[in-house]
């Protein structure tokens, strides 16, 4: 075998010590989050259930429509505030990033 063969060889070896390292620690500094994505799975599945399942969601607010009227009015309300809000933010936001050097247009 070459030298150059035999350098070639150690430093491949080297960087696949490396890499595993590497992979090892973010395995490890990746386990804290699995709480948070096992709840971000489980509501990513609640919505796909209620996709597949709609009568049981739209029975559920007609019922709270006509028991209780005016609580659906004020939450209804209050929803609209808060999407024209987020709306508004949203907005703003994509503005400002536009106008960052390489912001998207």
């Amino acid at each position: 075998m070459s030298p150059r063969s035999v350098e070639l060889a150690l430093k491949k070896q080297r960087l696949q010590l490396k890499s595993a390292i590497l992979r090892d620690a973010f395995a490890y500094q990746a386990s804290s989050w699995a709480p948070a994505f096992a709840a971000a799975d489980r509501v990513q599945a609640g919505i796909r259930w209620l996709r597949q399942h709609p009568a049981l969601p739209i029975a559920v607010l007609v019922a709270l429509l006509v028991a209780r009227p005016r609580a659906m009015q004020r939450l209804a309300g209050r929803g609209w505030l808060v999407w024209s809000g987020l709306r508004r933010v949203h907005g703003a936001l994509v503005s400002a990033l536009a106008m960052l050097p390489g912001g998207r247009s």
